[in-house]
């Protein structure tokens, strides 16, 4: 990017809530991707004449946990108010949602980037309910025109929206916030996260300016992104299209834009509305909702231990460095794997284990294709594994195949080692007796070693392995071997 110019980016995140009814009627929530079209709509969420929505009090509940995660204020009066546009996945011609008075305000996100952190302000967070899907078949090469599919099953879905102020000022800033939120919500329990299924989507408003100028250049919104790639990647592309506008001196257009991943560049959907186009007014068929101090100190009981605090007793109970910490507790369910097997071997380094997870069974997972809650090792059997690495019962690279096997046939590292001879030999007599058979072997090599060649004891080293078939403990062979070629080297 040109120094001459800086981006100015904020960020709206739209998070389905994971409730098991729709926001106001008691239809089911389902996986658009599974189910058949359709088939979880009512009068309500079709938009038949007569009919009234009904708040979801879970729905509410969830917000106000993201919102006090967040550390927001919370209105103790909010109110929906419609939205008003015409689009065929929106049966009623408006969406409910929230606007002037919304659900929370004035929260903020630390986010931990290359250069330290940064604090991002959290306009606020608002809840509403979701649009339908939307499936646009192309015209056929025979001559069938194109149309397009409604599937209604997602409209009515609770739907929270978390709007950042336009503190971002780089592509990898966004990505960062982005998954740091996706961490939270996931938390939480009220978002699965899965951005490939449309349940949080992920929509930058991108801006640039003159450095050093106080006013805001014009907006572009890239629409609906469903992963982090694509928002790193679409946010960096329209930083530098508007800046090589603004360099030739052309205007930047208010517009909404997709991304198209394929081209690796945004493409017009359509001239951005502004806030008077939706023409807002309070939703008459609902009241507005009053959030007490009982309701509220009862959701702020319930919170869980977030990523970020998580992170920072990781590195003061285990000792772990903060990129272990922060790796550990990206997702809650390795932090309480982790958790879960350092509580079983208290005897072995928390650092140690951290290590075997991190590195080979997140190795095993990735190649077979499983998430750690189908992980075949459970956090015990993982912690008896490095327990026996630990006190040198087996080597580093035999405690690796040990561990493959445990992951392919579900038996214990105790059950491998003993079916199949593994356990290390430490006993010093019989590493002494072996040392001394290769050295009487390799005569030439000795003399050798003697003679001032001191790489040959590393031969000689694997020499000794070999005779014990890779079960000796190396570092009793190295110094049984060292003490025994420096008693020839005495004797010459």
């Amino acid at each position: 990017m040109d120094n001459a110019y800086e981006a100015i980016i904020g960020l709206e995140v739209h998070a389905e809530l994971a409730t098991q009814s729709k926001m106001f009627c008691a239809c089911p929530v389902v996986d658009t991707s599974q189910a058949e079209p359709n088939t979880a709509v009512c009068p309500v969420c079709s938009a038949m004449p007569g009919t009234l929505p009904v708040l979801n009090r879970q729905a509410v509940d969830y917000g106000l946990r993201v919102a006090l995660a967040l550390g927001c204020e919370i209105a103790p009066r909010s109110v929906f108010a419609r939205k008003n546009y015409f689009y065929p996945d929106l049966p009623k011609g408006y969406q409910i949602s929230q606007y002037e008075q919304p659900l929370a305000r004035h929260g903020r996100l630390t986010i931990l980037t290359p250069q330290g952190e940064r604090l991002i302000r959290i306009r606020r967070v608002h809840l509403e309910e979701d649009t339908g899907k939307l499936t646009h078949i192309p015209a056929s090469p025979g001559g069938e025109a194109a149309y397009t599919l409604v599937d209604l099953n997602r409209a009515g879905v609770p739907l929270l929206e978390i709007v950042t102020e336009p503190d971002f000022r780089t592509a990898e800033e966004v990505r960062l916030y982005a998954q740091t939120l996706r961490a939270i919500l996931r938390y939480l329990g009220v978002n699965s996260g899965d951005l490939q299924k449309g349940v949080m989507r992920i929509e930058p408003n991108v801006s640039v300016r003159p450095r050093g100028s106080s006013s805001l250049g014009t907006k572009v919104e890239i629409k609906n992104l469903n992963s982090f790639r694509a928002l790193e990647r679409g946010v960096a592309y329209e930083i530098q299209r508007q800046t090589e506008l603004l360099q030739r001196g052309e205007r930047v257009r208010q517009e909404t834009v997709g991304w198209d991943e394929a081209r690796q560049a945004t493409f017009t959907q359509r001239v951005k509305e502004g806030e008077e186009d939706y023409r807002y007014f309070p939703e008459p068929d609902l009241p507005p909702l009053l959030v007490d101090a009982a309701w509220l100190d009862a959701v702020r009981a319930a919170l869980p231990e977030l990523p970020a605090a998580k992170a920072r007793r990781f590195q003061q109970q285990y000792g772990l460095n903060a990129y272990d910490a922060s790796l550990l507790t990206a997702e809650r369910e390795v932090a309480d794997y982790f958790e879960q097997a350092v509580t079983t071997a208290s005897d072995v380094p928390s650092k140690t284990l951290a290590n075997w997870m991190t590195g080979e069974l997140f190795s095993l997972l990735n190649r077979s294709g499983l998430s750690l809650p189908a992980c075949p090792i459970s956090p015990p059997a993982l912690a008896a594994l490095v327990r026996l690495v630990s006190r040198g019962e087996i080597s580093q690279s035999v405690g690796k195949t040990v561990l493959a096997e445990m992951f392919s046939s579900g038996q214990s590292a105790e059950a491998i080692v003993a079916a199949r001879g593994l356990r290390q030999v430490s006993d010093a007599a019989s590493i002494a007796v072996l040392v001394q058979q290769v050295l009487e072997a390799n005569p030439a090599q000795v003399e050798a070693y003697l003679a001032g060649r001191s790489q040959v004891a590393q031969w000689l080293f694997g020499q000794v392995m070999r005779a014990a078939s890779g079960q000796a403990n190396p570092q009793v062979v190295k110094a049984e071997l060292s003490q025994q070629l420096e008693q020839r080297k005495a004797t010459t």
